[in-house]
This record gives C-alpha cells, structure tokens and sequence, in this order.
C-alpha cells in the first residue's frame, strides 16, 4: 500500500475539507495514489489521539514520497529520518517522528520505549563546550600558559562579526575542548548565577597554583582538601571571570574533567540526562552541613572522560543564566532519533534535525528542563568537517 494510503486524520471533516484534500492527491496523479483508500481513511473514525494535518501538509508528504504508518496510540506519524530533516525545513517537522526502514522495504516504527533504549546505546562524546569572552588573544595565553592547554585552531568570519578559538589537550577527535567565542566589539558579559565553573585534573594542585600566580592569574580559592573530603582542590579565573576547579589527579587521559552547572530540581535533572541524553549516573553526594547536592552524571567514568557536575543548592529553583555561556556539543549517530528522544522525554528542542545551511554537519540543539542549551552533532559529519 502506497504510505498516504495508510494516512488517517483526527478530525471529522466536512465535504468541503475531504474534497480539498482528494483534490490534492488528484494533482498528485504522478505518485499513483490509492484515492478509494486515502478517502476511506478521511472517513474512519477510529483513528483516536492523532494530530491534524491540514491538506497542505498531506501536498507535501506526496511530493516527498513518505513512507507514513499509522500508529494509533504514539500520535504522530512516523516518517523516516532524513524525511524529517525536509519536513523541518518546511516548518512542519513537528507533525511527524522518526522510523527506521528495514531492508524489506518495510517500516519499523520506535516506539518511545525503543528511542529511549537506542539513546542509551548511540555512542556519544562529549565535544566542547562554547562560551563568550571578551579579549581572545589575552585569554587564549591565559589557557596556555597558566592552564597548559594547547590552541588547536581558531576561525574568523568577518560577515559574521565573531572569531572562534578551540583549545584543549589534545585533538578535538579525541578530546574535549573548550571553544572560546569573540564578538567583534563586546568585551564583558554577564556570567549569571546558574554557570558554576569547568574542572581541570592536575596531578599537583599545589605547583599548579604557583605557576598561575607567578603568570599573574587570580586564585580565588588556595589549594587543600574539599569541604567535607579528602580531594585536593583549587580555583582560578580567568580574564572574563569563569572559574575553574582545579583537582588533583593521577594521570589522564581528558584533563579538561568537568562541566558544572546549577539545576532548580536535581532529580528531575537526573531522569532527563538519564533518559533524554543517554548519560549514566556516575555518583550523587548530599552535604547538608553546606546545604547542597551534587550529581555526576556522563558517558564514562570521571577518571577518564568529560562530565558534567550538576549542583542543587536547598531552596534554589531558578539561576539567572547571563550571556557568557552558551552551550555543550555531544556527538550523537542520529541526530534525528536524538531529537525525538529528547522530545518524549520532556526536552525542548529549539532548532530541528538537519543540515546546517552551507555545509553538510547535521545538528540538533535542545534546552534541558533548566533552560540549559546542548547541541548533539552527527559524529561523521564532525570529524568530516575537521578534516
């Protein structure tokens, strides 16, 4: 059966609307459309909890040959990934969600249990993380020389009015980096309450501190254990304010450790990245004595990959955000089934699956229930696009 065939409306339409829509797929005559189906399907009405789409949208479907299941209870209508992508360009891509086509030629449709369970599974990496700075160049020696990180590349583009700077410890393939952005004439921003600081591992807290003094960075807390604990610890700004934690580690692999955010509901937070993102629950600490919570939450463990440090302070349920910092970038196989899941399970997605004009990356970017932004980019496109 043709897909619109199996197309169904949750509406009882008048005849003026049945003829309207017939009157579409009649111009559409090219596709060899089943009209007796389609009609019957305009007429059913046992399609229960399905969302209206008008006759313009139905016009489109067929020229962009859908293959569409009817699924009474996920009300939606399931296309396939890169369908979506077009649809989105429309401005109509909230109307339908993704299915996977089997090589029988046949639709298998995720449900939402099924694109919870793949996000679990996708492997993802955490990128880099983009933030605002005033002054490039004196931040960009602050990070490389107090902090022993490396420029890695930087981009200009004029039209635009900003510069990009990326550094880190080692290759963007394999690491996760900072990407420090520049906008032609502003030199301060404001970092707001909800950014808390990003985390370094060095093996030696102390010497560290001393180096940044003797290059003139500002320690805003000296080195020792951590309230509480036994972990040695120490913070630093750099030029612009943003804090950074220093923690004394062993060796390796990603030195650039943690990203800490403030969050008004920590468990709510929890079951989002859980669910939304794929992340997994590393470790929850309560320090009551300080009237605080932290979770760590990521894609493998501290020692080894980039996380993120999301605190609940008691009584706390809104941060102000400022406009220093921007988002988090996670590599995603499907940024399409990325969006969905992060749809079903309470995100809010605030630029739709696909291309970016110019270029072929595909990108997704989403707001947590804090407002918090992360953007998810196909990982082949990523490492297409730094070749």
């Amino acid at each position: 059966m043709h897909a619109l065939a199996s197309m169904a409306l949750h509406f009882t339409p008048s005849p003026v609307v049945v003829h309207r829509a017939v009157s579409f797929f009649a111009r559409q005559q090219q596709h060899n459309l089943r009209l007796t189906s389609a009609c019957c399907c305009f007429s059913a009405n046992s399609f229960r909890g399905l969302p209206f789409l008008s006759p313009y949208i139905l016009h489109y479907a067929c020229s962009l040959h859908c293959q569409v299941i009817r699924k009474h209870h996920f009300k939606v209508f399931w296309i396939t990934g890169t369908q979506l992508g077009k649809f989105a360009k429309l401005g109509i891509g909230h109307h339908f969600r993704v299915c996977n086509m089997a090589t029988s030629g046949a639709a298998e449709v995720l449900s939402k249990d099924s694109l919870l369970e793949w996000a679990q599974k996708d492997e993802r990496r955490m990128l880099h993380v983009v933030y605002r700075v005033g002054d490039l160049e004196k931040t960009i020696k602050f990070y490389t020389e107090c902090l022993g990180m490396k420029l890695l590349r930087k981009r200009d583009i004029p039209e635009e009015r900003y510069t990009n700077a990326f550094l880190g410890y080692g290759p963007e393939e394999t690491h996760f980096v900072v990407e420090l952005t520049y906008n032609y004439g502003v030199d301060k921003y404001d970092l707001g309450t909800g950014f808390g600081h990003f985390g370094i591992a060095v093996e030696d807290v102390y010497k560290t501190v001393e180096l940044i003094k003797a290059k003139g960075g500002k320690v805003t807390r000296e080195p020792g254990p951590v309230k509480g604990g036994s972990s040695v610890i120490a913070f630093v700004e750099d030029p612009d304010g943003y804090k950074f934690e220093l923690i004394q580690r062993g060796p390796t692999p990603e030195p650039l450790c943690q990203v800490m955010l403030r969050v008004g509901d920590l468990d709510r937070s929890i079951t989002f990245y859980e669910k939304a993102f794929g992340m997994k629950l590393l470790r929850k600490r309560d320090n009551p004595e300080y009237k605080y919570t932290i979770a760590m939450i990521g894609y493998g463990p501290e020692d080894k990959t980039t996380v993120l440090e999301l605190t609940y302070n008691y009584g706390v349920t809104e941060y102000d955000k400022g406009n220093g910092y921007a988002q988090i970038a996670i590599s995603t196989g499907d940024v399409y089934k990325t969006a969905e899941a992060i749809r079903i399970s309470g995100g809010k997605i605030t630029r739709e699956p696909g291309p970016l004009p110019g270029i072929s990356t595909k990108i997704t970017a989403c707001l947590d229930p804090d407002g918090w932004k992360t953007v998810f980019v196909d990982s082949q496109d990523f490492l297409r696009e730094l070749e």
